[in-house]
């Protein structure tokens, strides 16, 4: 029984950690899509940001320039987005599109360019990577039934940057909820007709929500390559900014209902690590594919049947042009 319960909380902490940068690129991903602007760019802006810390992690040997650079790189592709969607009024579909391309691309030119490594970046040492965080009491509990070991595995034993996942949840719930700011990003999102009549500006709030966005995206990039792995390799971000998205429409565009989706996504792929190989319903092994294909099946399945409709906002991916 002992041994069931520390598979459980391995798993658990095994797919917290994997949900991390989803949580952080979702978090700013549902500001962005509430203040009005579809962001399917999210992947790009995840991939480029792991690129520029881990590069310029290995170029300085500096962890804050590193997380500096990420979080840049992360808000000026936001402002190339910005620019496409809410200045020039271009489709956001297109433009989400292209700066994932983008990314895609130059990640593999620049890391050949600068490392000759095929474009990934050379293994960081230790003291470039985020180091898990050991709290007090983990060996005063260990021999305690449950609670030991979910404290061990779930609680403690994870990088930072998973706590800051977690307060990013809290402080995307207040910003959103309990702020001016937030009031305004959400009505520019419903009514920016509204917004403007009471003499605020559209733009100047969607490309402030963008910020918001780039800097979540820049710091789940940190995460990706310099916590959770030892450097970049080439489209190491393998479709996490899409799943955001995705847990972003699940939790009908609300904070904690995509974080909470996100998690779900993380333990489908701690599920499909720890069952590969193992047989199951008479089957000699399942692939770890169809492990992999259950965040995506799940959530068809879950707003189609279960979940009910996903009301997005109303102005949502509509190019605001002023009255006059």
């Amino acid at each position: 029984m002992n041994d069931l319960i520390v598979t459980i909380a391995n798993v658990m902490g095994s797919g917290l950690r994997q949900a991390v940068p989803m949580v952080l690129v979702a978090m700013g991903g549902l500001i962005a899509e509430r203040s009005g602007t579809v962001d399917i760019g999210l992947e790009g802006k995840l991939l480029m940001s792991a690129f520029a810390g881990a590069a310029v992690a290995s170029l300085s040997g500096s962890v804050t320039l590193a997380v500096l650079a990420a979080v840049l790189t992360s808000v000026v592709f936001s402002m190339l987005h910005g620019f496409a969607t809410i200045s020039q009024k271009g489709d956001h579909v297109v433009s989400g599109l292209a700066i994932n391309v983008l990314a895609s691309g130059l990640t593999l030119v620049l890391g050949q360019a600068w490392f000759q490594k095929g474009g990934q970046t050379p293994l960081l040492p230790d003291e470039l990577r985020f180091k898990p965080i050991v709290f007090p009491g983990v060996e005063a509990l260990h021999g305690v039934p449950v609670i030991g070991a979910f404290y061990e595995k779930v609680v403690s034993g994870h990088n930072v940057f998973t706590y800051i996942a977690v307060a990013s949840v809290f402080l995307t719930a207040f910003l959103l909820y309990r702020t001016r700011v937030g009031l305004r990003i959400r009505a520019v999102g419903e009514e920016p007709n509204a917004v403007d009549t009471a003499g605020l500006s559209v733009v100047r709030l969607r490309y402030l929500a963008l910020v918001y966005t780039g800097i979540m995206c820049g710091l789940a990039g940190v995460a990706l390559s310099m916590a959770q792995n030892g450097g970049f390799v080439r489209d190491m971000s393998a479709g996490m900014g899409f799943m955001a998205l995705a847990a972003v429409i699940f939790g009908k565009w609300k904070p904690w209902p995509a974080f909470w989706a996100c998690c779900l996504f993380g333990l489908l792929g701690a599920l499909s690590d720890r069952l590969q190989g193992v047989p199951m319903f008479g089957l000699k092994e399942i692939p770890s594919q169809v492990f992999s294909a259950m965040p995506y099946v799940l959530t068809i399945v879950l707003l189609a049947s279960f979940v009910g409709q996903a009301v997005a906002p109303k102005a949502v991916g509509r190019p605001y042009v002023k009255e006059r």
